[in-house]
């Protein structure tokens, strides 16, 4: 059985940061890309940051290019997002999901696509 596990949300000032922590089991963990995806009120689940098994190869969204980096440990199975000079656009619940397949393809498909989710983590930025 699959789990993930998402934590280190929390409300912030707008230019602080954060490091978000997602922890998968149940699975290979080095077999698996993961994705961080965000959610804000009213609007779809969008990708925000991807990194490939390995760790060589991430994406990131336009929005958040720059600002954000993703990373993982998988002697963990861990997968991190570190956030910086964060805005108050930036608020919204964070989830991670593991997958199969190209590195990016949480940028390019649409959160149905993806099997796992954990519950998430709030992260609120104010201004």
């Amino acid at each position: 059985q699959v789990q993930v596990v998402e934590s280190g949300g929390g409300l912030v000032q707008a230019g602080g940061s954060l490091r978000l922590s997602c922890t998968a089991s149940g699975l290979t963990f080095d077999e698996y890309a993961m994705g961080w995806f965000r959610q804000a009120p009213g609007k779809e689940r969008e990708g925000v940051s991807c990194i490939n098994w390995s760790g060589s190869l991430t994406a990131y969204a336009d929005s958040v290019k720059g600002r954000f980096a993703i990373s993982r440990d998988n002697a963990k199975n861990t997968v991190y997002l570190q956030m910086s000079s964060l805005k108050p656009e930036d608020t919204a619940v964070y989830y991670c999901a593991p997958w199969k397949g190209p590195h990016d393809y949480c940028l390019r498909s649409g959160a149905v696509k993806f099997r796992y989710w954990g519950q998430g983590t709030q992260v609120t930025v104010s201004s």
